[in-house]
C-alpha cells in the first residue's frame, strides 16, 4: 500500500477513476429519466440468492449470480430506480482444489468483511440495523449491510450474530446448503426477511422482482402486510399479484426448489392462521405432485401463482417453461400459458477487454458505450481495420497464456505440486495455436466430456503438427453433486494424458477473474448442453462481445444468436433421438466434423497476402456486430422495464390511488 501511495502513475489513474465515477453519479440525464419521467419516484425491489459483482466478493456461485450482478449494474447505468436484496455469506462459495487424481476438493475460505466495501448500517443509537424472522420456537436476527453498486443500493443480510444460536448463525455461512431445514430457513430469511429489511430502511417498492424461486416467500410477507390492514388473503393475493414479477431460470422440474409438506408444517404452522387460511388451503397455494407420487410445496409454483408477470430467460426456455407449468393453467392452451420470455444479456463494460474497448472508441466513436442498445449502431464494427482487430486479439491470447503460466508457477513455487499437475494447469500452452475454451458449472447435462467421446479422433485433432488445437477447461461442481465431480475427474484425467502433449489444460477455482481472461483470450467458445436443458447461458455472450466465436448446441441464447456466419452450431435445431446415448453420439459426430472441416481450416488455411486470417476476422466482426448489442444487459434490462416493470409499477400506482 505504501508503494502505491508513492507511485505517481497509480495516483494519477486513481484520481482519474474517481473523477469519472463522480461524473457518472452526478449524471441526471439517464435513459430512465428521459423515457419514464413520470415514474421517477417509484422503486423496484430485486431479490436474488446470489450476486456476482466482482471476484473479491464471493457471494455468487455461477451464472445466476453473475446475471444478478450484471442486472443491477445495468440498472444503475440506465438510471432505473432499483434496490436489491441478498445475502453476504461468511464463506461465500467454496474454493476449488483438484487432487492429483482429478477429484474436486472444496475449501471454505472466510470472507474478510473489513476489506470489502460493505457499509455497516447503524440506527440512530449507533446500533446495527437488524431484522428478525420467526422460525420454529425462536426468532432469528439478521444484520443488514449496504453495498453501493453505482446508483443502486444492494442490501445484504447476515446472521452470524451473538444473539443467534450456533445453528442459526450458519444460515448465511455459504451458498446453496443441501440440508433442507437450513435451506428453507435461508429462503424464509431472503423472502420474508428481505421485505422486512427494506421496510426497516424506509423503502417501499412499487414492483417486486423475484430472480428465481428462492425468494418466493416474499409473496407471503407482502400478503401479511395487507391482511394486517384488514384484508382477506384472497384480496391481498389479488393486489400483490399485480406488482410481482418472477423470472424462472430452470427448465427441468428437478432443478426447482420444493419442500416436503412435513417441513412446511414445521416452519409455517404459525403463518397460515395469520393469513386466514387452513393448513390445507395454505398448502394448496403451491402444492405439486412429485414423480414418485408424493406431494411437496414448490417455490416456483408459489411465485407463478402470485405474480402477474413471469418469464423464462430465452425464447426456447419460455416455450419449455410454458409446457412445464401448463398444469397450473389447465383451461389454457400451452401457448397461452402466461409465461413470457426475456433473453438474458451481459453487462458490456464488465466483460469487454480493455484493449477491445479502446478499439471500439477509436473506430466506432468515443461515445460508443452510449449506443449499446442500438442494434444498428453495431454495424460500425466494420470500421475496425482487420490488422488492428487481429493485433488486439493476439494480445489477449498472449495475456491469457501468460496468466495461466503465472498461476502455474505460483502453485509450483508455493505447494511443490506434482509436475504432471503443473503441466495440466497449462504451462505448455501455445499463445498462437487455435484455442478453444470450455468453462462453466460442471453439471452432467452440460456434457463437458462430450469432446472426449472419440478419444483417438480428438488426439488426432489436437496433435496435428501443422494445425494444432488446444483446449482450456474450467468450472466447479456443487460439493454435493457427485456425478458432476466425477465428470471433472474424467476431464482432468484426460488433461493429464501425456499423449495430448500439454495442449489440454484445466484451471482450478473458476471465478470471475478467470472468466474474464478466458472469454477475452480464446478463439472459440465451446458449449455442449443436452438440449433443451440450457435455459439461456451467458458465457458465450461475453466471448462473442470480444470477437470469440461460439461453437455450441442450438440451445438457450445461441439458438437465437446463431446466423450461420457468426459461429457454429453443433447438431440440429431439435433433438433427434429420445435415447440420450444416441443423441450424445450424434452431437459428438457433428462436433468433430465441424472442427475438422470448418473451424480448423478457417483459422489456419485461409490467409490473406499479409498473412491475416481475413475470413476468420470477418466472422469475428460478424459475431460482434450481431451479438454485441442484441445480447447486452442494456437490451435485457430495457425489456424488463418495458414489459414487466412499467406495467407492474402502473398497477401499483393504480392501487395507491384507489383505482383497483
Amino acid at each position: 500500500m505504501n508503494a502505491m501511495t508513492n507511485d505517481r502513475y497509480f495516483l494519477d489513474k486513481y484520481d482519474r477513476v474517481l473523477r469519472e465515477f463522480d461524473r457518472y453519479m452526478k449524471e441526471n440525464d439517464t435513459w430512465f429519466s428521459n423515457t419514464y419521467p413520470s415514474l421517477h419516484d417509484e422503486l423496484i425491489g430485486y431479490f436474488s440468492f446470489e450476486f456476482g459483482l466482482h471476484e473479491s466478493l464471493m457471494v455468487y456461485a455461477g451464472g445466476l449470480g453473475i446475471l444478478s450482478g450484471d442486472h443491477i449494474k445495468e440498472a444503475s447505468d440506465l438510471g432505473i430506480p432499483l434496490v436489491a436484496v441478498g445475502f453476504v455469506y461468511t464463506y461465500g462459495y467454496f474454493s476449488q482444489r483438484i487432487s492429483e487424481d482429478g477429484w474436486q476438493e472444496a475449501e471454505n475460505v472466510p470472507i474478510e468483511f473489513d476489506s470489502l466495501p460493505l457499509i455497516k448500517l447503524l440506527d440512530e443509537n449507533g446500533e446495527p440495523v437488524k431484522i428478525s424472522i420467526d422460525l420454529p420456537g425462536r426468532k432469528v436476527y439478521a444484520r443488514i449491510y449496504e453495498l453501493n453498486v453505482g446508483r443502486v443500493k444492494l442490501f445484504l443480510l447476515h446472521t452470524n450474530l451473538p444473539e443467534n444460536s450456533p445453528n442459526d448463525r450458519q444460515l448465511t455461512d455459504r451458498l446453496y446448503i443441501s440440508d433442507l431445514e437450513l435451506r428453507i430457513s435461508q429462503e424464509i430469511l431472503l423472502g420474508m426477511g428481505g421485505v422486512r429489511a427494506l421496510r426497516a430502511l424506509g423503502y417501499a417498492p412499487t414492483a417486486w422482482h423475484m430472480n428465481e424461486g428462492h425468494s418466493a416467500f416474499l409473496t407471503l410477507e407482502r400478503a401479511l402486510e395487507y391482511i394486517r390492514k384488514g384484508m382477506t388473503f384472497a384480496e391481498a393475493a389479488e393486489l400483490i399479484n399485480k406488482t410481482n414479477i418472477f423470472t424462472t431460470h430452470t427448465p427441468v422440474p428437478a432443478g426447482n426448489d420444493e419442500f416436503p409438506l412435513w417441513l412446511m408444517d414445521k416452519y409455517f404452522s404459525h403463518v397460515w392462521p395469520e393469513l386466514g387460511l387452513t393448513r390445507d388451503e395454505f398448502i394448496e397455494i403451491a402444492k405439486i405432485k412429485q414423480s414418485w407420487g408424493g406431494e411437496a410445496f414448490s417455490m416456483p409454483v408459489l411465485a407463478l401463482k402470485l405474480s402477474e408477470f413471469s418469464n423464462g430467460v430465452s425464447e426456447l426456455h419460455g416455450k419449455v417453461a410454458r409446457e412445464m407449468w401448463h398444469f397450473l393453467w389447465p383451461d389454457k392452451q400451452v401457448e397461452d400459458v402466461p409465461i413470457d420470455h426475456i433473453t438474458n444479456g451481459i453487462h458490456t463494460e464488465t466483460w469487454l477487454a480493455r484493449r477491445m474497448g479502446i478499439l471500439f472508441s477509436r473506430y466506432m466513436g468515443s461515445d460508443w458505450a452510449d449506443h449499446i442498445g442500438d442494434l444498428d449502431f453495431w454495424a460500425r464494427v466494420e470500421n475496425i481495420p482487420d490488422e488492428d482487430l487481429w493485433l488486439v486479439h493476439r494480445h489477449l491470447k498472449r495475456k491469457l497464456v501468460a496468466y495461466i503460466i503465472s498461476r502455474s508457477r505460483q502453485k509450483w513455487a508455493s505447494n511443490h505440486v506434482h509436475p504432471v499437475k503443473t503441466i495440466a494447469s497449462g504451462v505448455l500452452l501455445d499463445p498462437y495455436a487455435l484455442t478453444i475454451g470450455f468453462a462453466r458449472r460442471f453439471a452432467t447435462y452440460k456434457r463437458a466430456n462430450l469432446i472426449f467421446r472419440d478419444y483417438d479422433r480428438l488426439l488426432g485433432i489436437v496433435n496435428n503438427a501443422r494445425m494444432p488445437v488446444q483446449f482450456v477447461f474450467a468450472g466447479k461442481a456443487h460439493p454435493a453433486d457427485e456425478p458432476g465431480k466425477l465428470m471433472i475427474q474424467e476431464v482432468y484425467r484426460a488433461v493429464k494424458d501425456a499423449r495430448f502433449g500439454g495442449r489440454l489444460a484445466f484451471l482450478e477455482d473458476y471465478d470471475m477473474n478467470i472468466a474474464r481472461y478466458l472469454v477475452q483470450g480464446v478463439d472459440v467458445w465451446l458449449n455442449t448442453p443436452r438440449r433443451p436443458r440450457e435455459a439461456s447461458g451467458t458465457s458465450g455472450m461475453k466471448a462473442a462481445l470480444n470477437g470469440v466465436l461460439n461453437f455450441s448446441i442450438l440451445d438457450g441464447w445461441w439458438r437465437e444468436g446463431y446466423n450461420g456466419g457468426n459461429g457454429w452450431a453443433i447438431g440440429e435445431d431439435q433433438a433427434r433421438f429420445d435415447d440420450q446415448d444416441a443423441q450424445d453420439e450424434a452431437d459428438a459426430l457433428s462436433l468433430y466434423e465441424t472442427l475438422e472441416n470448418e473451424i480448423i481450416p478457417l483459422y489456419y488455411e485461409q490467409r490473406s497476402a499479409d498473412n491475416l486470417p481475413s475470413e476468420w476476422i470477418a466472422w469475428m466482426k460478424e459475431s460482434i456486430r450481431t451479438l454485441g448489442g442484441q445480447f447486452s444487459m442494456c437490451r435485457m434490462v430495457t425489456e424488463y422495464m418495458t414489459d414487466m416493470y412499467e406495467p407492474a409499477i402502473k398497477n401499483g400506482i393504480d392501487e395507491r390511488n384507489g383505482k383497483v
